[in-house]
């Protein structure tokens, strides 16, 4: 008979957990390369939605070097990117790799209960993100946004978390190609690059209005 595993805590919250489920056949690759750009449409489309609700998002940006690497965009739905899978991920990966839990990933059962315990602590952890980040300031002040809208707000990261999650479940599961989190940080990578060279936005600094794109402000000069 085999003792209690701290696994075993998590199998009461399996029913309520949203879940891809995997195909039943080997999909083609054609509709592979299908899910895979659907998903990355999806991911981008949520990367421009503003987060309603924000009173200002003006001030220095704290984490500004690390939102390439974590596909974040800040003040829009995917404000923590991908940080709540890649840090559940790594924490179960050390309690796995220190045997502190004990998982055999040849049993199916074992398998499924280590993915599960996975995507719960990276919803909790975007509870936990969506909180801090909202309660310390990083909307407005909360005395000025209110109950209503700071719950909203966090309501919003959670939900936007929630997605990104399920969408690198789907292409894990073999709808897709690839890591779900490699693809969403190859993507944030490329459309802040295309963004910076080609971006038609102007901005006045001290040596007037400039185009924010460094190709589109490179003909503008060559041109003036």
């Amino acid at each position: 008979m085999s003792g209690f595993r701290v696994l075993d805590l998590v199998k009461p919250f399996s029913p309520f957990l949203p879940e891809v489920i995997a195909p039943e056949r080997k999909v083609q690759f054609q509709q592979r390369v299908m899910w895979t750009i659907i998903t990355l449409l999806i991911f981008l489309v949520m990367s421009e939605i503003p987060l309603y609700g924000i009173a200002s998002s003006d001030s220095s940006d704290p984490l500004f070097w690390l939102r390439m690497m974590l596909a974040s965009n800040r003040g829009t739905l995917m404000e923590l990117g991908i940080s709540p899978i890649v840090s559940s991920g790594m924490l179960f990966q050390l309690l796995q790799g220190t045997k502190i839990i004990h998982v055999d990933m040849q049993n199916k059962n074992d398998r499924e209960t280590f993915q599960t315990a996975q995507k719960l602590l990276a919803i909790l952890l975007a509870v936990g993100q969506a909180t801090v980040y909202v309660l310390t300031g990083m909307y407005g002040p909360p005395s000025s946004l209110g109950v209503g809208v700071c719950s909203l707000l966090i309501l919003q990261l959670v939900f936007a978390s929630t997605i990104v999650i399920l969408l690198d479940e789907l292409l894990q599961k073999g709808y897709g190609l690839g890591s779900g989190v490699s693809l969403f940080t190859a993507t944030n990578t490329c459309e802040q690059v295309f963004w910076k060279a080609f971006a038609p936005t102007t901005s006045t600094s001290a040596k007037g209005t400039e185009f924010d794109g460094a190709v589109v402000a490179m003909f503008h000069l060559l041109g003036s």
